[in-house]
């Protein structure tokens, strides 16, 4: 199958980045986007949900019942619906994900308030990195205020290499973006709220912030912190004040 060559490019860069040869390395922030920015159980995901369903019924021809049977093997089996829609069926990955995401975020929208003077607040870098499609990552973080506070956005789009999608928790994504940003895994910290996601980050050496999102599926994680989370919290505001374990 023919790879449409924009599923090969570069992170979407959004400035030039402030670090300086002599400088000190800067934490680098990898920042998740549903349930970690912004509560997407609230009403968003109820609208996603659909979205794909009717996508798959459109794109293939069948019923709702068997499109939503479709959409969650495939996204529990690859991480993401469109990886199984490309994968056995061909469909053209940017088509399937206009279809699935065609919606307006705005009124759906629910975060904590003055997020945007929290992350500023944050030292380091931060860069996006999410399994959700480009131009709705993009649109939730201009509605958010957050668009600004990006070196970079990584979506769906940035993680196919040689025709596979490699999402989160792969760690050949995770490799390839540290190189993309310039970073070591020792000076980077991935804030997420699903929970398998942060095992592969720490397996590839990375520190781990778990988001605990209640409405996060498989994330319920128990009373307990796994060894592998570096510092568990329930918002931006709480990581700004218990940051200390993550230092080196």
């Amino acid at each position: 199958m023919q790879i449409r060559r924009h599923l090969l490019r570069p992170a979407a860069r959004l400035r030039r980045s402030r670090r300086t040869v002599t400088a000190a390395p800067q934490r680098l922030w990898l920042f998740d986007l549903d349930n970690t920015l912004h509560n997407t159980s609230h009403a968003i995901f109820p609208r996603i949900d659909a979205g794909m369903a009717r996508a798959v019924a459109e794109t293939l021809g069948v019923d709702l019942d068997t499109a939503n049977e479709l959409r969650t093997k495939y996204w529990k089996r690859y991480g993401a619906t469109v990886i199984g829609m490309v994968r056995h069926h061909g469909v053209n990955a940017e088509t399937f994900l206009r279809m699935s995401h065609d919606f307006d975020v705005l009124p759906l929208l629910k975060s904590e308030s003055g997020l945007p003077a929290k992350l500023r607040r944050l030292p380091g870098r931060k860069v996006l990195l999410t399994n959700a499609p480009l131009h709705y990552a993009r649109t939730v973080l201009r509605h958010l205020g957050l668009l600004s506070h990006f070196d970079s956005l990584w979506a769906i789009e940035h993680m196919n290499w040689h025709g596979n999608f490699r999402p989160k928790p792969s760690a050949i994504l995770l490799k390839r973006v540290l190189a993309r940003e310039g970073a070591s895994a020792a000076h980077t910290v991935l804030v997420e709220d699903t929970l398998e996601n942060l095992r592969g980050a720490r397996r590839a050496g990375l520190r781990t912030v778990h988001i605990h999102h209640p409405g996060t599926p498989f994330s319920k994680g128990g009373r307990n912190r796994p060894g592998y989370v570096d510092l568990r919290v329930h918002s931006v505001s709480e990581l700004l004040l218990q940051r200390r374990p993550l230092r080196r």
